[in-house]
């Protein structure tokens, strides 16, 4: 295998890596930042730090997606390069969105999309989708949901009687170190994500053996690259999270994010590719039905689960179109890279228009105005 096409495949990879950052920097700074405990800026910098410090603990992760999702002796690199198109795009879909839905499910999708183009169904192990993807994906979220609401409801009952100022103060102090253990584990988790399919691209260019562990130059650009994306700030998902799924109060931020730490490092350490989105997202719904059912905004929350319920088959369906050109050689691959390049541009784009950054990411929505005529 020719190694510019490598070069190609590890390149797209680190940038679906650095999109998986900035779409996923919400899920363990969006109630810091709208409780106040951390300001935005410096809520964004601790984030990458520890995210690159969690893609050095555990390749448990990496190893079921390079070891165990498809078939690699059914597949090449030009078969993940294209499924990984297919998860960027999606990624920055939701984000210009502003909606908060699975980075992980977007990979899984693109690649399950685009080998069954180039290998059949029988180049995809469909026991571990189901066991190690798609259930996780329905349990993982409510259970996060129902520890949290748990978790919040004894929170407040203990609180109750305690200084308001006092408990707020504490609880503030106490999201700074939720905040950051979920970064920690959001780099232990989904950093790995990167480190798996690059080593897959690697396995199928006969530059490694089958099983083999991800090297440790994989591991330091995986990490890297995450950490870089969670630095530039998705401030638009942090915007939906932190103020627009439930008004959070410090209480309800730290429960959330224990919540979410527990959930994915138990993951991680059962080598589950889990939707660190989902966890998050769902801990954030529970914590606020926690105080009151009422607090929760229903219809965002209903935007996000349709989010949820379409990434992985757009994410396919891009994979496979993806796959199906590139498959007719190099002149293939340079069309889906030019497209995706110029798609990703146009996204960008449109997102100026209309920008949120750590200026703005707190503000909320002015209410409709009133005609003075009615």
């Amino acid at each position: 295998m020719d190694a510019p096409l490598i070069i190609v495949v590890v390149v797209t990879a680190l940038a679906f890596d650095f999109t998986n950052g900035f779409h996923d920097t919400a899920n363990a700074m969006a109630t810091s930042i709208a409780t106040g405990a951390f300001r935005p800026r410096t809520a964004v910098a601790i984030a990458a730090c520890l995210n690159v410090t969690g893609a050095f603990l555990s390749v448990e992760v990496a190893n079921t997606i390079s070891g165990g999702l498809v078939d690699e002796t059914l597949i090449n690199p030009v078969v993940i390069f294209a499924g990984l198109v297919g998860a960027i795009l999606w990624n920055l879909v939701t984000w210009f969105l502003g909606l908060p839905s699975s980075s992980s499910h977007a990979l899984f999708g693109g690649l399950i999309g685009a080998t069954w183009v180039a290998g059949g169904a029988d180049a995809i192990n469909f026991n571990t989708v189901l066991n190690k993807i798609v259930l996780p994906a329905a349990l993982a979220p409510v259970i996060a949901a129902l520890i949290a609401v748990t978790a919040t409801y004894l929170a407040f009952r203990v609180t109750a009687r305690a200084d308001a100022g006092t408990a707020e103060r504490g609880f503030k102090a106490a999201q700074r170190v939720s905040a950051s253990m979920v970064a920690l584990a959001h780099g232990t988790n989904d950093a790995q994500k990167t480190m798996g399919v690059i080593t897959l691209a690697l396995i199928t260019a006969g530059m490694l053996a089958p099983g083999s562990p991800p090297p440790s130059w994989v591991v330091l650009a995986a990490g890297l690259a995450i950490g870089l994306g969670t630095y530039m700030g998705g401030w638009r998902i942090i915007r939906t999270l932190g103020s627009r799924v439930s008004d959070i109060h410090t209480v309800q931020g730290f429960t959330a994010e224990t919540t979410s730490t527990a959930v994915i490092l138990a993951s991680t350490h059962l080598g589950l590719p889990l939707s660190t989105t989902q966890v998050c997202t769902g801990s954030i719904f529970g914590a606020g039905a926690g105080r009151r059912l009422a607090s929760v905004h229903w219809g965002v929350a209903g935007r996000i689960v349709l989010a949820w319920t379409f990434t992985l088959p757009a994410a396919a369906v891009v994979g496979a179109a993806a796959s199906w050109l590139a498959a007719t050689g190099t002149a293939g691959v340079v069309v889906v890279a030019v497209t995706g390049i110029a798609l990703a541009s146009g996204i960008y784009v449109a997102s100026r228009r209309t920008a949120v950054t750590a200026d703005n990411v707190n503000d909320r929505p002015l209410p409709a105005a009133v005609d003075a005529n009615v």
